[in-house]
């Protein structure tokens, strides 16, 4: 696909993968869209690239995908291909987490995802672009421990791959990108998750998603034992599998104190 002169609008794009999506697409003549809370961040990025505009807002207000929508149609612009990048992950027990933070995760890495999409499909449609959706490897295994963030991936993986089958006779693409552990700040928040010696490059990640979009399929996974695993989880009971994960992720517990 030819990204000179298209609107792209990315989410989460004042770092890690957004961040190489935007350099990726503004590199091959794409006008960008940066969407993240940070408006200092993306201020920044946009006057080093020169071929974007900046909306900051915060997708976790439920609110705010229709406000962003309206600001994008307020300025007269016409999305081309949206990609939904932001999301973010808890690690640790269920009930030790924080309920706005797992409430959180659902509204930004499912909620926002779909009403964004809602919203900007139509136009999408009709210039025959596109959408990303960002994912994880996750999305194909139970996982204990960040078991919201794994459902929550798991939903954005089926949702594109049924879109991908809804909206392909229209000539508009769909695809489920799905990077394993990757060189970004996903780790400031899920705190305490075991984290692999050598991460995914985002610039790596976002060529193959460039790639397989391209080609017109309907989810992709990066890095070879990503796939290996993804592939191999087929072939064992779930349950056998989200035991094996509770024992490799469960946190370390915490010696009991003493009392005289």
């Amino acid at each position: 696909m030819n990204f000179h002169g298209k609107t792209v609008l990315i989410t989460g794009a004042s770092m890690g993968i957004g961040e190489a999506f935007a350099r990726e697409l503004s590199r091959r003549g794409a006008m960008l869209l940066l969407v993240a809370r940070s408006e200092a961040k993306l201020q920044a990025l946009a006057a080093e690239l020169g071929n974007a505009q900046v909306f900051a807002f915060d997708l976790e207000d439920p609110t705010a995908p229709r406000r962003l929508h309206d600001a994008v149609l307020a300025r007269g612009l016409a999305v081309d291909v949206l990609i939904n990048n932001a999301g973010f992950g808890l690690y640790g027990a269920f009930e030790s987490l924080p309920f706005d933070g797992q409430h959180g995760q659902v509204a930004l890495n499912v909620s926002a995802l779909v009403d964004l999409t809602y919203l900007f499909i139509d136009g999408i449609s009709r210039r025959q672009g596109g959408v990303i959706n960002v994912a994880s490897v996750a999305a194909y295994l139970p996982t204990p421990y960040m078991a919201v963030y794994g459902a929550t991936k798991a939903f954005v993986l089926s949702f594109s791959e049924a879109l991908w089958g809804e909206y392909r006779p229209r000539g508009v693409r769909v695809l489920c990108l799905s990077p394993g552990q990757t060189e970004t700040a996903f780790f400031d928040r899920a705190v305490g998750l075991q984290q692999q010696k050598h991460k995914a490059r985002p610039e790596d990640v976002v060529r193959l998603g460039l790639e397989a979009f391209a080609k017109g399929r309907a989810s992709v996974v990066h890095g070879h034992t990503n796939r290996l695993l993804t592939t191999l989880s087929q072939l064992f009971p779930r349950g056998l599998i989200a035991r094996m994960g509770a024992r490799m992720f469960a946190p370390p517990r915490t010696p009991a104190t003493l009392h005289p």
